[in-house]
């Protein structure tokens, strides 16, 4: 009679978390829905609640990174671009959107330290290597020559 019980109650606890775990990936993907459609505010917030669940999901933080990258915060876009990188040091479209930003702020050696990274992990973006390069050559002090 226990074991049935304990049977019983091992079978609602497994079906409640996989109704979780599905509602979770739902939270996730509607998120993604809502940030292609440019609603940035519910996208945010959708991402921001998988978190809680899922703090450790390096694609949230890239989608809001580009969220806030939409809404011109730097700083929160700097944020979530470093952990996107932290939880995945590999993400080329997160090192190439903080190089992008290193630029902006013209923080020269800081994007070309991450170049250096960027040229070693590109796979799928290797054809922005030129972008980077040209846009590191424009913040390059020129040598004066006299003649």
């Amino acid at each position: 009679m226990i074991r049935l019980f304990v049977l019983h109650i091992l079978i609602i606890f497994l079906f409640l978390l996989n109704n979780s775990i599905a509602s979770n990936q739902n939270i996730f993907e509607d998120a993604k829905i809502y940030f292609e459609k440019k609603d940035y505010s519910q996208s945010k917030f959708l991402f921001q609640k998988f978190l809680v669940f899922n703090p450790k999901d390096y694609l949230s933080y890239l989608y809001l990174a580009k969220i806030y990258r939409e809404e011109n915060n730097e700083k929160e876009t700097e944020k979530n671009l470093t952990t996107t990188l932290l939880l995945n040091p590999k993400n080329e479209e997160a090192l190439f959107m903080l190089i992008e930003l290193q630029l902006d702020k013209s923080n020269f050696s800081k994007a070309k330290e991450l170049n250096e990274k960027f040229l070693l992990i590109c796979s799928k973006l290797c054809n922005n290597k030129s972008i980077i390069a040209e846009k590191i050559n424009n913040l390059e002090p020129k040598k004066i020559t006299n003649q």
